[in-house]
């Protein structure tokens, strides 16, 4: 259940304005090419989040990380082997007085991008009406207000989902795949 905070878009019936080719959503297809099919293929299960939601909130030990996001040993180091062979993470050795040395996991650059989508789960999340009445609230350390996220242009302009339109990049590239269902090109 969602809380009714804000229905204005789905009274709206706002959705992002399709542009160019991409206006035509039956001719192009998008698997395969699409972003956010790739992050998701990446960072889209709840074990890569859980991990990647205790790192970002200073685990970097194995043990800690599996005690903490509540997986498994086995699901833990699959998940954790696939965002260091991806760049989101690496391994960075340690050694405690008197022990071997041991790998600890860092974010990268590339995984310290994910911060506002971190973020914005977290807010999303507040949004579900459910019993969650704990939990996490991240601050700004300066002035102690809380984080939020805001869609922006390359040109710092506040974006709203109904001033948004989506456009193919290489529209000459991406139109001359395959169409779906067919084994010609559009």
């Amino acid at each position: 259940m969602v809380n009714e905070t804000d229905s204005s878009a789905a009274e709206s019936g706002a959705v992002i304005e399709r542009q160019g080719a991409f206006a035509d959503r039956d001719a192009w297809n998008a698997q395969g090419m699409c972003r956010m099919e790739r992050s998701l293929s990446l960072i889209g299960t709840r074990s890569a989040l859980v991990l990647l939601r205790e790192v970002f909130f200073g685990a970097t030990r194995f043990e800690d990380l599996v005690n903490r996001s509540g997986l498994s040993e086995a699901v833990a180091a699959g998940r954790l082997k696939e965002l260091v062979t991806h760049g989101v993470l690496t391994r960075r050795p340690y050694r405690d007085p008197g022990s071997r040395t041991r790998q600890e996991y860092v974010l990268t650059d590339l995984g310290s991008r994910l911060f506002p989508v971190l973020v914005s789960m977290i807010e999303w999340g507040e949004l579900l009406d459910d019993d969650h009445h704990t939990g996490v609230e991240l601050i700004h350390k300066q002035c102690g207000s809380p984080v939020k996220t805001e869609v922006t242009c390359d040109n710092d302009h506040p974006v709203a989902l109904d001033d948004t339109a989506v456009r193919l990049k290489n529209e000459p590239r991406a139109t001359r795949r395959t169409r779906p269902g067919t084994s010609r090109t559009t």
